[in-house]
């Protein structure tokens, strides 16, 4: 029916503000994550934050099972991408790549963190063909001024070795290389689960589809965590040991786990996949500035220019999102009479 079919001129004016600001939450993953490293294997901590996590899924997918049984073949493919892919493998490979940069030090947690900056190329490819999303003349100048700013964040501990600019291309060693794959596995799955989400959004609400995420990726979790942790009670309990690390555990899985998928989710119900991305760079600004001044990783003058670049880009895509409502620019969606 037409009053089913959403356009970009129907989208709230604080969607990609939400976006943003969940993305933001996401930031304060890695100063949490990274000291977890000597408690837990990256499988058994995205395990244990699932388990905290299902006080909040089990709830919400039986609250949202009316919603959640209307699903055709397509969106139960899409639910699978979302918690298999974005919710479990996709953190499984973020916590690898986190915990070896976290031990090789010097600047390694930001560039794991700031290579998800690669996550655009992926949900916009995934959004033009699941959704069918055109992207506008303005949206170029936009994100080629991010993109340039997430390469500073990403780079710029490098741009005064030998071959300026072009460094990174020259300096990168194994190690950094090692977790730098991961860290793109990684961004791949949660730029693909981009456009999942906002295709699944059309049928669930955001707190159903949160919840939903979460549970689809728990099977998934204990069966991997079975193979290939030996004794994976054993070693999770032992883990829990520390207070300090079940607290911990506790805060990972309720603030960049839940609250902020909440709000993100919120936000990307009425913003278009293609600008949600370019609201997700608030993530790796809160999360470098995070990162230094927890961690004590270091934010070269670069990097800051990078910050700069990023949070004005977010700035300015919401400032001309009310000229594309004008233009009157609609997102078709797929199977939307299914």
């Amino acid at each position: 029916m037409a009053g089913d079919r959403r356009s970009v001129a129907g989208f709230a004016g604080t969607g990609v503000l939400l976006v943003a600001l969940g993305a933001a939450v996401w930031g304060t993953d890695t100063v949490l994550r990274a000291p977890l490293s000597a408690a837990f294997t990256p499988v058994l901590l995205v395990l244990g934050e699932h388990l905290v996590l299902a006080l909040y899924a089990v709830p919400a997918v039986v609250l949202g099972w009316r919603e959640i049984s209307t699903l055709d073949a397509p969106r139960w493919g899409a639910l699978i991408v979302v918690g298999w892919g974005g919710s479990a493998v996709a953190t499984i490979l973020f916590t690898t790549g986190l915990f070896a940069a976290f031990e090789a030090g010097a600047g390694s947690v930001n560039t794991v963190l700031l290579l998800q900056q690669t996550q655009p190329l992926f949900a916009i490819t995934a959004a033009a063909v699941v959704l069918g999303e055109r992207l506008t003349v303005i949206y170029a100048p936009i994100f080629a001024v991010a993109a340039f700013g997430a390469y500073l964040l990403a780079f710029g501990d490098l741009i005064g070795e030998p071959g300026g600019l072009l460094s990174p291309f020259t300096q990168v060693g194994r190690a950094r290389l090692e977790f730098a794959l991961a860290a793109l596995g990684a961004a791949a799955l949660w730029g693909t689960s981009t456009a999942m989400g906002r295709y699944l959004g059309g049928r669930l609400s955001f707190p159903t589809l949160t919840g939903a995420r979460f549970l689809t990726a728990l099977p998934l979790l204990l069966v991997w965590a079975a193979v290939a942790v030996p004794d994976a009670a054993g070693s999770f309990s032992g883990g829990l040991a520390e207070p300090q690390v079940a607290r911990n555990l506790v805060l990972l899985a309720v603030f960049p786990g839940l609250l902020g998928l909440l709000v993100y989710y919120r936000g990307l119900r009425s913003t278009p996949a293609s600008y949600a991305t370019l609201a997700e760079l608030a993530y790796p600004a809160t999360g470098v500035t995070l990162n230094w001044l927890l961690l004590g990783e270091p934010l070269t003058v670069a990097q800051g220019v990078g910050v700069v670049l990023v949070v004005g880009a977010i700035v300015a895509m919401n400032r001309v999102k009310s000229g594309v409502r004008q233009r009157g620019v609609r997102v078709e969606r797929l199977s939307e009479e299914g």
